[in-house]
């Protein structure tokens, strides 16, 4: 079985501080200045859930997939 992660934001909560993108340690995320966080390496995640911990306002979700191989 393996596990993919899907990252959700909620764009009505994020107040684009970058916190989510600082702290991703596989660097899934990316973030101008000004814009919403963006995934660019879904295959990066490694589900940690950091971004999730750190956003102040709850505008990021990790969610888990799993599929039978």
């Amino acid at each position: 079985m393996s596990k993919n992660f899907v990252i959700k934001f909620r764009e009505k909560n994020c107040k684009q501080c970058g916190i989510c993108s600082y702290f991703c340690p596989g660097k899934v995320l990316e973030q101008s200045a000004g814009k919403y966080p963006r995934v660019v390496r879904a295959e990066a995640c490694i589900g940690c859930r950091l971004c999730e911990m750190r956003c102040p306002d709850f505008a990021i979700e990790v969610e888990v997939e799993t599929s039978e191989r």
